[in-house]
């Protein structure tokens, strides 16, 4: 045998060798962590988690074939956070998509190495979780949700629905950061117009309870709840105690108004679940997260509840009605 053909021997035989590897590789069923503060329920009746499957599978994923999910619910406790993030990381997931500020936190704690597809954040790069959002540099991407031109909006809707309007409540959740600038944005476009606005902390259903009673108490005659994780799971609780005190409501996302809330103005975040997903496609197949930019939200829509603002005896302008998304009769 020649020196040819001793070379190609050896290449094929290089080759030979490579391809069970290779075989094996393409088809290693890859972990997909799953991390929500709500229960499992809530992600269910929300339609997000069958939204992101039903996004895999769409970019050609069978579950169960090429991935498997490791999904963890904190049920609304904030306190199983750092131990749930660890969990994760122990599983050895090759992606996370997480949901909410302080997931984020934890998950930022617990590992610097496995990509973090975030599906909301007001600002990841304020909170820290990116260097920019063109640019995120670290472990984190994904979708903003960022809404600092949004959430004004929600102290014009409500002038407008609610006659000779002065007094605004804000139910905020003090242990989310994101809440205070919330605030002050609120604060700033209702000072331009001389409405007070009352600040409500609230970090547990007991608390929004109390403070729907301090709403009443001292006279307010709306209430905005800015985006939150935790209010989120609470929807229903949320949009009850409105209905019970006959407090016109706004919220960012489009549930609070199917559970009952009388308005909602904000991006889709479950669409986002949908998005999350080309995300993991491209970092399964080999891209950095801190290279892939964070999307920012582009379109915003307003969905009304007529029939609770029937129940709560508020007529509605006709120029809100044709300015809304939708309105559920």
């Amino acid at each position: 045998m020649n020196r040819r053909d001793l070379l190609v021997a050896f290449s094929l035989g290089a080759l030979t060798g490579a391809l069970p590897a290779l075989a094996q590789q393409k088809g290693k069923i890859r972990r997909i962590g799953f991390f929500y503060l709500g229960s499992r329920q809530s992600a269910l009746e929300t339609g997000r988690y069958q939204l992101f499957l039903q996004a895999m599978r769409d970019l050609g994923y069978v579950e169960g074939k090429h991935f498997v999910i490791e999904a963890r619910y904190a049920d609304g406790k904030t306190e199983r956070l750092p131990d749930l993030a660890a969990e994760l990381v122990r599983s050895k997931v090759d992606v996370i998509v997480a949901t909410g500020t302080p997931l984020y936190q934890a998950l930022q704690k617990a590992t610097k190495t496995i990509p973090i597809v975030i599906t909301t954040s007001p600002d990841p790069v304020r909170d820290g979780f990116a260097a920019s959002l063109a640019r995120p540099g670290g472990n984190f991407t994904g979708l903003s949700s960022n809404n600092a031109e949004a959430i004004p909006k929600h102290v014009e809707l409500l002038m407008t629905a609610v006659p000779r309007l002065s007094r605004i409540a804000v139910l905020r959740n003090p242990d989310n950061v994101g809440s205070f600038p919330q605030l002050k944005s609120i604060q700033a476009a209702a000072q331009k117009t001389g409405l007070q606005v009352l600040p409500v902390d609230a970090r547990t259903p007991d608390g929004i309870e109390r403070g729907f009673s301090t709403m009443a108490k001292e006279r307010a005659e709306s209430v905005i709840i800015p985006g939150d994780t935790f209010f989120l799971q609470q929807v229903r609780q949320i949009a009850e105690l409105a209905l019970k005190h006959r407090l016109p409501s706004t919220y960012v996302t489009r549930e609070y108004a199917e559970a009952g809330g009388f308005m909602s103005y904000g991006q889709n975040i479950t669409e986002n679940f949908r998005r999350a997903a080309t995300y993991v496609d491209k970092i399964l197949k080999g891209a950095k997260p801190g290279e892939l930019p964070i999307e920012q939200p582009t379109i915003f829509e307003l969905v009304i509840n007529r029939k609770t603002a029937r129940a709560i005896g508020l007529t509605i302008p006709q120029e809100l009605l044709l300015r809304a998304d939708r309105v559920i009769e």
